[in-house]
């Protein structure tokens, strides 16, 4: 007798799990509203958002013009955050507050539709369009409610996908450099230093920059040499003035020495053959 029990306990395991699933599944098909708000509910409650947001989503069209509509409808918005769908999501929080822009939980609703769009965007080394996106859903965010209890949040956010907006700008710009195509790192390094200012990874951007210039110049035919030497001398010039104490110092020396020899070279050249 005693060996049959595990078998027991799993069968009886079995027929409470399947009187649990029909129970639900008997919700499906029912077609008491209220029943199905109150079961909704009370499984959004409980943290099963799966089955509260399946719910949900069938009773919403069917509490238009009811007060349960507004906490219908932001509870299953908040049913896909729950489960990761952040795209559904985002777009479900901004239904809601542009459809109750009055409502006690248009805040948290609009806040909610930012951190979705925010935790939507790809890794840095990936396209970045989401990352503006959410960009900008913070900004209105904050734009709307400057006082918001979630204005530390939401400003960490931003400054987290800042920093993902620039550490792809500088793989772009350093991409180019390895590729080997100068003109095109020099001007994408520029554009670094200009939209990211304050960035940690400015000195590395500005070595590049110095560096790429350089090879762009030993790389150029003679008549464009001379010109982007000096453009080189004047980066070096700008490096050190930057950066005193850079680890690149004796490379950025280097090239600086080197492009000055180059110009004065050339310069002796094209005195020579002016005679």
């Amino acid at each position: 007798m005693l060996s049959f029990r595990p078998t027991f306990f799993v069968l009886l395991l079995s027929t409470l799990l399947l009187g649990s699933c029909t129970g639900y599944q008997k919700l499906l098909k029912s077609g008491d509203v209220n029943k199905k708000y109150e079961a909704a509910i009370q499984y959004y409650d409980k943290g099963d958002y799966f089955k509260a947001g399946t719910l949900l989503e069938e009773l919403i069209p069917l509490l238009k013009g009811r007060p349960e509509a507004e906490k219908a409808q932001f509870y299953f918005a908040n049913t896909n955050f729950k489960q990761r769908n952040y795209t559904l999501a985002a777009y479900y929080f901004k239904t809601f507050y542009e459809t109750y822009p009055n409502s006690p939980l248009t805040e948290e609703a609009m806040f909610l539709h930012a951190k979705s769009l925010f935790r939507d965007s790809p890794e840095f080394q990936l396209d970045q369009t989401n990352t503006f996106t959410a960009l900008e859903g913070i900004q209105e965010f904050l734009n709307r409610y400057p006082e918001s209890q979630f204005r530390q949040e939401t400003e960490s956010m931003s400054q987290e996908l800042q920093k993902k907006l620039e550490s792809k700008a500088f793989l772009s710009a350093r991409l180019y450099y390895d590729l080997r195509y100068y003109q095109s790192a020099v001007t994408a390094f520029t554009g670094f230093q200009q939209q990211f200012p304050a960035s940690a990874l400015n000195e590395q951007a500005a070595f590049l920059k110095l560096s790429a210039q350089f090879d762009l110049a030993t790389e150029s035919v003679p008549e464009k040499q001379r010109e982007r030497y000096l453009e080189a001398i004047a980066f070096y010039q700008s490096f050190i003035d930057t950066y005193p104490q850079s680890k690149n110092l004796k490379d950025a020396e280097r090239m600086y020495d080197t492009a000055r020899a180059e110009v004065d070279k050339l310069k002796t050249a094209e005195t020579t053959a002016a005679k």
